[in-house]
């Protein structure tokens, strides 16, 4: 039996599909382990809307937790008087 090879979709397609899942996986493995770290900086509620969007927004979400969602976490954590 011979292989048969598909003319319209090059083979460095699967490579890069490949690694854009591989990236995206691990992305959300390293957000979803910052969020559980940094929860208890954060309202129930603001836990939970961080981690639906890392979750649900493949490589967007994990992003926008590490630059934006830390970030306001720690300046809110940091930001409130300590009495």
């Amino acid at each position: 039996m011979s292989e048969s090879v598909n003319p319209l979709i090059p083979a460095w397609y699967d490579v890069a599909w490949s690694t854009s899942v591989a990236v995206a996986l691990v992305l959300l493995v390293i957000a979803l382990i910052s969020l559980s770290r940094a929860a208890r900086l954060l309202s129930s509620l603001q836990a939970l809307v961080w981690t639906l969007i890392v979750i649900f927004a493949p490589i967007a979400g994990p992003l926008a937790w590490m630059f934006i969602g830390k970030r306001s976490a720690k300046a809110s954590h940091t930001g409130s008087p300590q009495r």
